[in-house]
């Protein structure tokens, strides 16, 4: 997996396309979040993927759908939602929101759904015309269950297209 991603990057940096945050620009987003550093009274220590894809419907503005799941020792929690991104004067540092839809499973079998609101800060630093390192804070607050709420640290890769 590591390698394929590796290959999709030198084949997007050597494109040399110029990536700005200019409506009809595509950005995709694979990231990490947890890393040991997510903090919940549900759950300890963590570990989750995800990624987010969309356009830049105006200049700075993104409009963005995400697909993430979070594994942990007691709880397995696999995500939907659509948002959007505000990217400050185009110096890469941008404010996130948006509406998620989490599906939970317990170790014990239990299931349960629930909407909540996602909220994120970020930068994107360009290492090429065309792809960055964006590490980023963010909250997730679950309408239904403010224990399942929670506070993290992420860090991803944006693709510009």
């Amino acid at each position: 997996m590591k390698k394929y991603f590796f290959m999709v990057c030198l084949l997007v940096v050597s494109l040399g396309a110029h990536a700005q945050f200019e409506q009809g620009t595509w950005v995709i987003n694979p990231y990490a979040t947890g890393l040991g550093f997510s903090v919940s009274k549900a759950e300890k220590a963590q570990f989750g993927v995800g990624a987010k894809a969309g356009n830049f419907l105006v200049d700075d503005v993104a409009l963005l759908v995400e697909a993430s799941a979070d594994w942990s020792k007691a709880i397995d929690i696999y995500s939907l939602g659509a948002g959007g991104r505000y990217y400050f004067n185009k110096t890469g540092v941008y404010l996130g929101a948006g509406l998620r839809f989490d599906h939970s499973r317990l170790n014990g079998g239990h299931k349960s759904s629930q909407f909540g609101l996602g909220v994120e800060a970020g930068y994107a630093f360009f290492i090429s015309g065309t792809v960055t390192i964006e590490p980023a804070v963010y909250y997730n607050w679950c309408f239904n269950k403010g224990d399942m709420s929670k506070f993290g640290i992420k860090f991803g890769f944006g693709i510009y297209l």
